[in-house]
């Protein structure tokens, strides 16, 4: 029997605000442990929590981005469950009224656009951390309270492959909007991972199993690449499947059971009694749809589109929102977009690289790039005189043209000392100039390189081209 796999992604994103979810303790990562805490995130008796007026605004513009409805009533709930980094022995989150509801990611995948629906975005505060060391654990709740948004999708993923492009695409989204700077390193985006399997074709769902605080999306593509073999392989040798919670142990490649979940665990939601329902008037959610951007898909297929430039070169530059964004201003006017994203992907960001600056300290304006490309375009200078401009350019600031003149970089035009290079050049290489007279045309670039040679690379080498074919064949 054939199987295919049905997987569901819970995804979990740190909200980019100062400070935390219902308190004014930092949103800050890296701080000494216990000291981005206060009587409000650490639970104390008697303590009110007034909700983070950024985090509701970036939920909603989360749910435009999703395509997802932004109701006009939302609550928080409490989540009754205990664990050694849940401070109050409750987690506030939103259950059966959420701030966003049935969106959808379109992405990429393969040769195709796919689409992932979206359940519900619905914001809560994260917990503390858990450490554990050779004699005893400890709890960081620095953490505990930073506003976090679960963005759960529909069963709709089928592989491994699929689950990385889509997390990745929601990632891109998240960044694009201002949402969340998702840096996996700081453990700002986390995700759960559903997966069942069934028979190829049939429309019931078959046994969930769920893997746990996934913290990298290569990671997430490993386990699911374990995990499903290893559902298939239970059924055919006549086992059969428990609904369970497991954790993915990336050294060993496996996953391994947590804890059952053949029942329901009851959480006791209750509505938060300390923090009114959210009613967003259309005054605030017109603010918040003010904010809305284009989406990193969208804008790829606009750079294909408007620009004529490669997928390649689109995606690159969408992948790398400064760059990009450097590029749409370069490209302002010019008739030859695609040298221009070619200086920017080839040149401009190499060497950004490799000096460890960013866009917001070149010394030079995108308009810089826009020129160059002119120059080179009408012959005034060579390529390889480009070069020279660039790294002027790029050390120095200035402009093109100046530069042009101040290293005298203007290629030859001039028929007169074109004509005296190339009758050398002929009379000095018999052989070659015998090739081109009797239809070898491709020795004619050894003739051209004798003349950039005796020029010192000055000479327009279509002109000279033209010229030694004129010479050769009169």
């Amino acid at each position: 029997m054939e199987y295919e796999a049905v997987i569901g992604l819970e995804t979990h994103c740190q909200l980019k605000t100062k400070s935390k979810m219902f308190c004014g303790c930092a949103n800050e990562f890296g701080a000494d442990p216990n000291t981005n805490v206060c009587p409000v995130c650490l639970g104390m008796p008697g303590v009110l929590p007034v909700p983070n007026e950024l985090a509701l605004q970036l939920t909603a513009l989360t749910g435009y981005l999703l395509n997802c409805e932004v109701p006009n009533f939302a609550k928080f709930d409490r989540k009754n469950y205990f664990y050694p980094d849940v401070c109050k022995d409750y987690q506030i989150t939103q259950f059966d009224f959420p701030s966003t509801t049935t969106g959808y990611v379109d992405f990429e995948f393969g040769s195709k656009i796919e689409r992932v629906r979206i359940t519900r975005a619905h914001l809560e505060e994260d917990v503390g951390k858990n450490n554990h060391f050779d004699q005893h654990s400890g709890v960081d709740f620095n953490r505990a309270g930073v506003p976090l948004l679960e963005i759960v999708s529909e069963p709709d993923i089928s592989s491994a492959d699929m689950a990385y492009d889509y997390l990745n695409a929601l990632k891109d989204i998240l960044i694009y909007g201002g949402i969340s700077d998702c840096d996996m390193e700081k453990g700002m985006v986390r995700c759960d991972v559903n997966i069942s399997v069934r028979p190829k074709g049939a429309t019931d769902l078959g046994t969930k199993i769920e893997i746990k605080n996934m913290n990298t999306f290569s990671g997430v593509r490993r386990a699911i690449n374990y995990e499903v073999p290893r559902q298939i392989d239970t059924l055919e040798s006549g086992g059969s499947l428990v609904q369970e919670t497991r954790r993915w142990d990336d050294d060993a490649g496996i996953t391994e059971t947590m804890r059952s979940k053949e029942h329901a665990h009851d959480y006791r939601y209750f509505p938060e009694p300390d923090i009114m329902p959210l009613r967003p008037s259309e005054e605030w959610l017109a603010e918040v749809r003010s904010h809305i951007v284009e989406l990193p898909l969208a804008r790829k297929q606009r750079f294909i589109m408007d620009y004529s430039i490669p997928a390649q070169d689109a995606e690159v530059l969408v992948g790398n929102m400064p760059l990009g964004a450097f590029f749409e201003k370069a490209v302002d006017g010019s008739k030859n977009p695609k040298a221009v994203a070619n200086w920017v992907i080839n040149n401009l960001q190499a060497r950004l690289v490799e000096a460890e600056c960013t866009i917001d300290e070149l010394k030079f304006g995108p308009e810089a790039i826009r020129e160059l490309v002119e120059i080179i375009d009408c012959g005034a200078i060579s390529n390889k005189g480009g070069q020279e401009v660039f790294n002027e350019l790029f050390n120095n600031g200035g402009s093109p043209k100046d530069i042009v003149d101040a290293r005298g970089l203007a290629q030859v035009s001039d028929s007169g000392e074109l004509d005296k290079w190339c009758r050398d050049a002929i009379d000095t290489n018999p052989g070659p100039a015998d090739d081109v007279r009797n239809g070898k045309e491709n020795a004619i670039n050894f003739l051209k390189g004798q003349v950039m040679k005796a020029s010192r690379g000055k000479a327009n080498p279509q002109i000279v081209g033209e010229k030694l074919l004129k010479l050769l064949k009169g």
